[in-house]
């Protein structure tokens, strides 16, 4: 898949909701994908924090797209855990959610997330995630 199909799946692919979040694919590879999330008022909290259910939800977006980009195309795949850490606010800025997978079985997909600050690279939360290809 290119990045233009990467791109496209979140509309074809995605509730309206995540749609909203309007995230930007920036790279990937048969094993990654990078996306960015804009900085949004709608996405914020006290203090311009980013909260924690639009970071999950921009998680959980990523490792999808990247298992479709292992496999090259659309994979019917579902979320059975995630697990995540906040280690500081993701504060008036953009965030970059790389999602990496670790390991593709027959039914399991395994990966894990790192969402950094866009302007000084340092994580904010860090996710584990399992699916199960459907």
């Amino acid at each position: 898949m290119d990045t233009r199909q990467l791109q496209t799946a979140l509309t074809d692919y995605f509730a309206p909701w995540i749609q909203a979040l309007q995230l930007d694919v920036v790279s990937h590879d048969a094993h990654q994908v990078t996306l960015r999330l804009p900085h949004s008022d709608a996405l914020a909290r006290t203090g311009g924090m980013v909260c924690g259910q639009a970071m999950m939800a921009a998680a959980d977006t990523a490792m999808a797209l990247a298992v479709f980009s292992h496999f090259g195309q659309f994979r019917p795949c579902t979320t059975v855990q995630m697990s995540s850490s906040f280690l500081k606010p993701l504060s008036a800025q953009d965030g970059l959610v790389e999602a990496r997978l670790l390991r593709v079985g027959k039914s399991l997909a395994f990966g894990e997330i790192d969402i950094r600050s866009a302007s000084d690279g340092k994580s904010v939360c860090r996710a584990s995630a399992t699916y199960a290809l459907l």
